[in-house]
């Protein structure tokens, strides 16, 4: 895929995410593809896959994303078979936290047995949206990066302050859309990775702590071995040139 193929979609500061629709019944010949590349996923994984409500962006604006609740196993399918779009049509959004400290930016390396960008770097905490950040038809994101935070690396909501987000960024095969937020810390290396190896949940068996100046090395180094949002967050949160 061309780098042109991944979509980047502009946000505003003041981005409200809605959900404004029921999820769709699916033809039978659609619901027994699903089911059987599910069944092929749970195998893979041994079981670990969680059928749990995500929600999916019917529509992108700069101030204003709306959707639906759909299930992670429809989610699964469009990744197994990105040809499934057309009749799931599903556009999965997630979080991605950019956590810039003093003196690091951090990235986590993603699971070998992911089932979306395997062993790669990211920006973490990252995670897709689910009904814990909803209040009524309302989704706030920074209560995801928040769940996120805890449940991967182990840190409360204090530890971070000042979340901007930055811009979506949608994959053109499995159309995952990853909402960059930046947020600040005040936590040393150490105290990030104590609370990681106490509390985290094992989603990254590595973590990088890269200074600032040592970002674009770093990126050049693990080339390929990235995740392809990362370096548009990065560059929006004004941390690379260009």
């Amino acid at each position: 895929m061309t780098d042109e193929a991944w979509r980047v979609h502009e946000v505003s500061a003041s981005l409200a995410i809605h959900v404004t629709r029921s999820m769709p019944a699916l033809p039978d010949e659609v619901e027994a593809a699903v089911s059987a590349l599910w069944d092929a996923a749970q195998a893979r994984t041994g079981g670990r896959l969680f059928n749990g409500r995500v929600f999916s962006a019917d529509a992108i604006a700069p101030g204003r994303v709306t959707g639906h609740w759909t299930e992670f196993r429809r989610v699964v399918a469009q990744m197994e078979r990105p040809d499934l779009f057309a009749a799931l049509g599903v556009r999965p959004l997630a979080v991605n936290g950019v956590m810039v400290g003093a003196d690091f930016v951090l990235l986590g390396r993603r699971p070998e047995g992911a089932v979306y960008q395997p062993g790669e770097w990211q920006v973490p905490p990252a995670g897709s949206i689910d009904p814990g950040c909803a209040e009524g038809d309302a989704i706030d994101p920074v209560r995801q990066l928040h769940a996120e935070l805890h449940e991967e690396l182990g840190m409360p909501p204090g530890s971070v302050r000042a979340p901007r987000v930055l811009a979506i960024v949608e994959h053109p095969g499995s159309h995952v859309c990853d909402l960059g937020i930046a947020v600040e810390t005040d936590w040393p290396e150490a105290a990030i990775r104590a609370a990681h190896a106490a509390r985290g949940n094992g989603e990254y068996g590595t973590l990088a702590f890269v200074p600032h100046a040592g970002l674009p090395t770093f990126l050049a180094r693990n080339e390929g071995r990235v995740t392809r949002q990362a370096p548009a967050f990065l560059a929006r949160a004004g941390l690379l040139a260009g």
